[in-house]
C-alpha cells in the first residue's frame, strides 16, 4: 500500500533543496525560521561554524506575549531578532524561510526583522 507523504515530510523535502544553496557565514549569518502550531522560531546561524548566533522565540519571557501562534507574535519575534543582532553587530543575514511558504508567520516574521534593521 502506498502512503501519501504528509504536509511535514513534504516541507523538509522543500527545505533541504533550499538548503542546498543557503548558506551563512560569519559575516553574513542564516536567519532560520521553524514555525510550529502554538510557536515561532528565529536562529541566526553560521553555518561555516556550526553555531548559533543569536535566537528568539515566541517562548522569550522578554516578549511577554498573551498568544503565541498568530500574526502579531511573529512580528514581535522578528523585532526581538532583529535586536539581537544588530547588538552582537550582525546586519545583514541571509534568510531561510525553512520550507514553508513566505506568507503569514513566516512573513510577518521576514518583514519585521527587515523594518527593525536587518538587510536580506
Amino acid at each position: 500500500m502506498i502512503t501519501k507523504p504528509d504536509k511535514n515530510d513534504l516541507r523538509k523535502k522543500r527545505h533541504a533543496r533550499v538548503r542546498k544553496k543557503v548558506f551563512g557565514t560569519q559575516e553574513r549569518p542564516r536567519l532560520n525560521v521553524y514555525r510550529s502550531n502554538k510557536h515561532i522560531y528565529a536562529q541566526l546561524i553560521d553555518d561555516m561554524a556550526g553555531v548559533t548566533v543569536a535566537s528568539a522565540s515566541t517562548m522569550d519571557n522578554e516578549l511577554n506575549l498573551e498568544a503565541t501562534g498568530n500574526v502579531e507574535a511573529a512580528e514581535e519575534t522578528g523585532k526581538l531578532v532583529a535586536k539581537r543582532a544588530q547588538d552582537k553587530g550582525y546586519g545583514s543575514v541571509v534568510f531561510d524561510r525553512g520550507g514553508y511558504i513566505y506568507h503569514g508567520r513566516v512573513k510577518a516574521l521576514a518583514e519585521a526583522a527587515r523594518e527593525f534593521g536587518l538587510e536580506f
